[in-house]
């Protein structure tokens, strides 16, 4: 009698956060599992998040539309490969701006959108699972995609090599082959500021204290009542979605007038705002977008050639690779800024012609490290300042204001001068060009710094303290808009952007908050509210969540640590420790986990400025290329499913996770 031949057991792959990390790993697993037809082993896709399958916590749909992106939609897609002509599946499916020209749900109600417009997080959020819902609907029949609303609290190895997930909902735990950690933006415990400011509202019922995270999570509403006085700290990117939260979120609104500025016009719901931060800079405005989403800057001077000879010449000197910042990298990135800088005015004095041959010229003084003055003088530029991003940064430092009306005159001048910058654009505008390629240059100085390839110092200090914080505010801006507002809300009254070096502390005498700029006379302020807006460092040691505790605590993940063997230093960095070239994650031991992967944010400080979220049309992103290895890595022994774990298949169980929308709905 021929026994009944039982169904293969599926392979199992849960990927933990689906946000644009997540999903850009199911799209590349759909894509690969697609292109290798049909399949003897079945496989069954996890898509796990607390908030919102298909758009995680950050990027959620149902969040308030002032919520801005600062990249435009034509540089944004979360598909490995452009549209083909074909359907739309995942390799082959339109950019962010291409969905909400041409399949966005409510794309006839809506004005229309340029590639070089931005679009709100919460379109973003719609887009994601647009993608999601095609991963969905055009996988290959062997393979079924279960979305789960739930946290995971833990994940643990199984005894045949497999992992196990323990969900908040009590549903079941979760059997997988492997499991990609995409958890993004953690929030941490708090640090000794967060510890006083707590403890000083705590006896103080009518005070509050807001720590740092996504503005869309911030409960202002409750937290800040119209009238009251707030402080906030901090004047980055979520500085700009507190204000707006504040401001048009209770039904203020901006008019242009005829001569083209800005007005605000309040709803009367307003709290009085006085903010700072330590460069007392609203962060600078990004240039008007005029590059093709496939332009990238071509590097001339910090490129792999460059890196690889500094190595050398590190290795001969001191027996160690391992770079100085300061003294290795930072030349080069100076003059791959300063080359497109002044290029560029010579474009727009000279034209086209004459800038080719500057660029020639110019760029063959700065590779053999001689004087240009004589090039710049020739052509007609020796009037103009040089390129300083620290000056850029620190445009007030060592300046003094006798009155809050003379400090508020000259941070809107600076305003005003950047925001003429940034109308001049992305390759026309000499400023707005060379912090634009600043961008470009990302992967470069990515692939330097990574996985320890600094000192231990250096990496601390010179990139992370000095540096990064530098890059983020130059390069990583708001729309124009976001300026314009800042100063028709300041010219209102509603908001006062207090000085430099701003202090943040509290009172207990007065019982309030105290915000005081020593740059400038009187402006000390008093505050009922105060609002950390700042995105909380990626920090394992400190992050809050079940799951990073639950693995930190049981060895299944330790933190990176940079160590130079030569001279003893090292540098503990905050992010999970990851092998180079796979994701894999290493136990407390340093064993490399065959199934567990981490990528994006928990990697944070292991690799550089991960917290970006899409990939580029027409550009082999690393944000891509990450996607891809991992899921390469992921199917690379798929057929061995059958043998990993015989437990009954995975699709019963998931019967009862699914949650229907998140996997039934286009937007």
């Amino acid at each position: 009698m021929t026994m009944p031949q039982q169904p293969p057991v599926p392979y199992t792959v849960a990927v933990v956060g689906t946000g644009p990390r997540g999903i850009s790993v199911l799209e590349r697993l759909a894509a690969l599992l697609r292109d290798r037809g049909p399949d003897r082993t079945p496989v069954h896709l996890y898509a796990i998040d607390a908030v919102e399958v298909g758009a995680g916590r950050v990027w959620r749909s149902d969040q308030d539309d002032w919520f801005t992106m600062n990249t435009v939609v034509g540089q944004v897609t979360m598909f490995s490969g452009e549209p083909d002509g074909g359907r739309i599946r995942p390799g082959a499916g339109p950019s962010l701006g291409e969905w909400l020209e041409r399949h966005a749900p409510d794309r006839d109600r809506r004005p229309p959108v340029g590639p070089d417009d931005f679009a709100s997080r919460r379109d973003y959020g719609r887009y994601l699972r647009f993608v999601h819902r095609t991963i969905a609907d055009e996988l290959p029949a062997h393979v079924r995609l279960f979305p789960v609303r739930a946290r995971v609290t833990a994940v643990r190895p199984g005894p045949r090599g497999d992992y196990r997930l323990a969900l908040d909902d009590g549903a079941r735990t979760i059997t997988a082959h492997k499991v990609v950690l995409a958890t993004g933006h953690p929030r941490n415990d708090p640090d000794t500021f967060d510890r006083a400011m707590l403890d000083f509202t705590t006896s103080r019922p009518a005070l509050r204290y807001v720590r740092g995270d996504s503005a869309a999570d911030m409960d202002l509403e409750e937290a800040v009542r119209p009238g009251t006085t707030v402080a906030v700290r901090g004047l980055g990117l979520t500085f700009y979605d507190v204000l707006l939260s504040l401001t048009v979120g209770r039904g203020g609104a901006f008019v242009r007038e005829a001569d083209g500025t800005l007005r605000y016009v309040p709803g009367g719901r307003e709290p009085r705002i006085v903010a700072g931060s330590r460069s007392g800079l609203p962060i600078p405005a990004r240039g008007r977008n005029q590059k093709a989403p496939g332009h990238v800057h071509p590097a001339r001077f910090l490129t792999q050639e460059a890196v690889a000879a500094a190595r050398a010449r590190r290795r001969t000197a001191t027996g160690s690779p391992l770079l100085d910042f300061a003294e290795d990298l930072l030349p080069l990135l100076h003059k791959e800024v300063e080359h497109v800088y002044w290029t560029a005015h010579v474009r727009a004095l000279s034209g086209a012609t004459a800038a080719r041959d500057f660029a020639r010229q110019h760029a063959e003084k700065l590779l053999a490290d001689d004087d240009t003055s004589v090039l710049l003088k020739e052509a007609g530029l020796d009037h103009l300042p040089p390129l300083d991003l620290r000056a850029l940064a620190r445009p007030f430092a060592g300046e003094t204001f006798s009155s809050h009306a003379a400090w508020q005159d000259r941070l809107t001048q600076v305003m005003r001068q950047d925001l003429a910058e940034a109308a001049r654009g992305t390759l026309d505008g000499p400023l707005k060009a060379a912090l634009d390629a600043l961008r470009d240059l990302r992967g470069i100085v990515r692939s330097a710094i990574d996985y320890g390839g600094l000192l231990p110092h250096s990496h601390r200090d010179a990139f992370l303290r000095d540096y990064a914080p530098v890059n983020a505010l130059l390069s990583a801006g708001p729309p124009m808009i976001r300026s314009e507002q800042l100063i028709a809300l300041m010219e209102q009254g509603v908001v006062e952007i207090v000085g430099p070096d701003t202090r943040f502390g509290a009172d207990a005498s007065r019982g309030r908050f105290v915000v005081e700029s020593p740059q400038v006379k009187g402006s000390e302020r008093t505050a009922d509210v105060l609002i950390d807006a700042r995105i909380p460092t990626p920090s394992l040691p400190r992050d809050s969540s079940p799951l990073t505790r639950q693995l930190l605590r049981e060895g299944l993940v330790r933190e990176f640590v940079n160590v130079d063997a030569g001279s003893g230093t090292s540098f503990a960095t905050g992010g999970i420790d990851i092998v180079q070239g796979s994701f894999r994650v290493r136990d407390r031991s340093g064993h490399v986990h065959p199934g567990l992967y981490a990528l994006g944010i928990p990697t944070e400080h292991v690799r550089w400025f991960t917290q970006i979220g899409n990939g580029r049309p027409g550009v082999a992103t690393d944000f891509m290329k990450v996607a891809d290895v991992v899921a390469r890595d992921v199917l690379a022994d798929v057929e061995a499913g059958g043998d990993a774990h015989d437990e009954a298949p995975a699709s019963e169980a998931a019967q009862a996770l699914l949650v229907g929308p998140d996997c039934g709905s286009h937007g």
